[in-house]
């Protein structure tokens, strides 16, 4: 069965149960598409004129050019101005991004206007403050799908948040935790992620940059610094840095860094789905149509899917990574031995595809709660042996509890029998247990911790935190 969620300001609850449906896949694949448009090449287009525009408005108003000269190229500042076949065969023709695009945007410009087009600036400027503006809006939409992810785990951990499961540790059984705490974990991880991405995304708007060639504001004049906080302003970012970041390009890497963690806390849990899948747990299940085929010579295979792609991700992403930190350590003002702007891009893009994945494989599963039951019993009752000793403590004293415990369990293990069988054999300690206290003990249904306290506590601080959000702009 399959849990459909609805949304409100503050919580996000089951509400019902159908057959083996799915979720809407276009709910959760916006941000591929989204981000795929921010880097289309129209798109980047229609930043650059925008750059240009700003530029052009500020230095109209500190009287550096005409106003209607910045008037007729904010009018002009429009792709469909910059037919992208023309751009490309005269990018073909001059072998330069920025003249090519000037070239082509001139023919449309009146009045003499082109003459004061791109006054001082220069391309790497340019480039890289359309690439900030690409990743500030890129950003917002994997913030948004981390905070979708972020309703559905509430949805889920709240659901779950007292349904009992054996918690696993070193890959053994453990001690009894609820499947509710367990995305709980999840949850509480994710919410730190959106709270990175967004530290980053603040950097990212203050990283305008118009400092010229060798980052000193040649070209501009007295008045640089002036024109690069107008042309940020004019944009819709924050002030800029005043040092000049083109030779360590470190917020980047920041950015790329930030992706690599959070693709990891989704490996972490695409394993996770991936272990519980197993036939020998099988506590969730992945959602699969049934035309889906898990082994061309196995027919009774059905193997997890996306889980193995977020483990996927979590190791390819933080490769892209690396490349974009390898950025940070440039040749004296700048050079450009990386190529660190398509990597910046294809990260971008993998993370969204990944968001999307995460959102359509926690959508989409089953809980096995029935199986959890079953799993909790499948040491006999030697997940309780803590309890017991606790119990024991005041009685015969913890060390000795602890001994005693532990021999009883290798004694239960060694002769394959029951804990309580192990317990009923030796005399010395069951003395202090009535049947029915024995009962109470060995349950590991009523032996949760707080649990169930744990998980609305890590639900009211995200949630408490969606609402601090809500309250303040451009987050």
């Amino acid at each position: 069965m399959k849990i459909e969620y609805i949304y409100s300001l503050f919580v996000c609850l089951a509400i019902g149960f159908n057959g083996l449906t799915f979720a809407d896949p276009n709910e959760g694949a916006r941000a591929k598409q989204r981000v795929a448009e921010i880097f289309s090449r129209q798109y980047q287009v229609q930043r650059l004129l925008d750059i240009e525009a700003a530029l052009a408005r500020v230095q109209a108003d500190l009287n550096i050019i005409p106003d209607w000269a910045a008037e007729e190229l904010t009018r002009k500042a429009q792709v469909s101005n910059v037919p992208l076949d023309q751009l490309k065969e005269e990018r073909a023709r001059v072998r330069h991004s920025m003249v090519s695009l000037l070239n082509i945007w001139q023919h449309s410009i009146e009045g003499g206007a082109e003459e004061y087009m791109h006054y001082g600036a220069t391309t790497v400027d340019i480039f890289n403050t359309a690439m900030v503006l690409q990743l500030y809006d890129a950003s917002a939409v994997l913030l948004d799908q981390l905070r979708l992810l972020e309703n559905i785990m509430i949805g889920l951990a709240d659901e779950y948040k007292a349904t009992p499961m054996i918690g696993r540790t070193l890959g053994q059984h453990a001690l009894p935790i609820t499947f509710g705490k367990k995305v709980s974990s999840w949850l509480g991880e994710n919410r730190r992620n959106i709270e990175r991405l967004k530290a980053v995304r603040t950097q990212i708007a203050q990283s305008t940059i118009m400092k010229g060639a060798v980052g000193s504001y040649l070209g501009l004049g007295d008045k640089g610094m002036e024109i690069e906080r107008g042309v940020a302003r004019e944009l819709g970012l924050k002030a800029p840095i005043v040092s000049d970041w083109h030779p360590a390009r470190d917020v980047f890497a920041d950015y790329a860094l930030t992706l690599a963690l959070i693709s990891k806390s989704y490996g972490r849990i695409g394993n996770e789905l991936f272990l519980l899948n197993m036939t020998d747990i099988g506590e969730t299940e992945e959602i699969l149509p049934e035309t889906a085929v898990g082994s061309s010579t196995m027919p009774h295979k059905k193997n997890p899917k996306v889980p193995d792609k977020l483990i996927h991700y979590s190791r390819f992403i933080p490769r892209l990574a690396e490349v974009i930190l390898d950025d940070v350590v440039n040749s004296f003002e700048r050079d450009d031995s990386s190529g660190a702007r398509v990597v910046v891009e294809e990260i971008t893009k993998q993370a969204a595809s990944m968001l999307e994945d995460a959102f359509y494989a926690l959508s989409n599963l089953t809980v096995k709660t029935s199986q959890m039951k079953a799993n909790l019993e499948k040491t006999r009752g030697l997940i309780m042996t803590q309890r017991l000793t606790f119990a024991l403590a005041d009685k015969i004293g913890k060390t000795t509890a602890n001994t005693r415990m532990h021999e009883l369990a290798l004694l239960a293990l060694n002769t394959n029998i029951t804990l309580r069988e192990a317990i009923e054999l030796s005399p010395d300690i069951a003395q202090h247990f009535s049947k029915k206290k024995l009962d109470e003990l060995l349950d590991a249904k009523t032996y949760l911790g707080l649990a169930v306290e744990q998980v609305e506590a890590v639900i009211a601080y995200c949630l408490e935190q969606q609402q601090a959000e809500r309250q303040l702009p451009n987050l």
